[in-house]
């Protein structure tokens, strides 16, 4: 497709300005990657009274005569940095470094667990909630140590091998987000599947996934079975509860049933 474009004898566009010139932009990926914590961040900040925002900082600054460095690390400090910004917008923002982390997690008493794709609440919150129980204090062991895994609905806007003619010249529908008129990421109710939300679309069919894991559930729904609910942008699961060893969990006799 790419080179067939090139054949053609169309119109180009107009160039447009250089955007290196300007360092205050970022580029188009490494915004959407931040923007997405930032959404997160506002999204917290609208259930809960936030008074300070506490981020534990990284390092990863350029280093000069390294050119791999800096294509590697150059987006995430300006990346960072543009965050920091937005965040100071919603409340004050105080950056901590890691080994200060690390000492109030020793002091009280918490140990990460090195397994690190584990969904428990030792591998991914322990930071967090130590960083805040540093700032405005509180109890010194959690209540709660659910998890909540909140993941972004992403859509396939186009795909150049699709593009190619098909059968009888016609080319497969692919990309958008509309299914049959009806946005893509809609929580529908269906008389045989229950809740989900919509995906794509074939033959004048509704492709339905499961709202919790995202699993495709049936590409044959029908649009007249299918009752809107409303429009979902982010996929959320409750996590069940998992046992993890004693050597995790500041309490020995601290152990965390299954839930029902």
């Amino acid at each position: 497709m790419r080179r067939t474009r090139r054949k053609r004898k169309t119109p180009c566009r107009k160039p447009r300005h250089n955007r290196r010139q300007s360092k205050k932009k970022l580029p188009p990926s490494t915004r959407a990657r931040w923007q997405w914590k930032l959404r997160l961040a506002r999204f917290l900040c609208q259930i809960f009274p936030v008074s300070i925002v506490v981020v534990e900082d990284i390092k990863a600054t350029p280093k000069q005569g390294k050119r791999r460095w800096n294509r590697s690390f150059s987006p995430l400090e300006v990346g960072k940095q543009w965050f920091y910004t937005e965040l100071g917008k919603r409340a004050p923002v105080e950056i901590k470094q890691g080994y200060e982390t690390k000492a109030l997690r020793d002091q009280l008493g918490f140990k990460k667990t090195g397994k690190k794709l584990a969904q428990v609440w030792e591998a991914h919150c322990v930071d967090g909630w130590v960083l805040a129980y540093g700032v405005i204090g509180g109890k010194p062991k959690p209540d709660n140590v659910e998890l909540v895994c909140i993941a972004p609905l992403n859509w396939h806007h186009r795909q150049l091998h699709r593009f190619q003619p098909g059968k009888e010249g016609k080319r497969k529908p692919y990309g958008g987000t509309l299914s049959q008129g009806i946005k893509r990421g809609t929580l529908v109710k269906h008389p045989q599947w229950g809740k989900a939300y919509v995906g794509g679309t074939m033959e004048g069919k509704l492709s339905l996934h499961d709202a919790d894991t995202g699993k495709r559930l049936t590409q044959r729904a029908k649009v007249a079975d299918c009752t809107k609910i409303k429009l979902l942008r982010w996929r959320t699961r409750l996590v069940p509860l998992m046992r993890v060893s004693a050597s995790t969990t500041p309490n020995k006799d601290r152990l965390l049933p299954p839930r029902p």
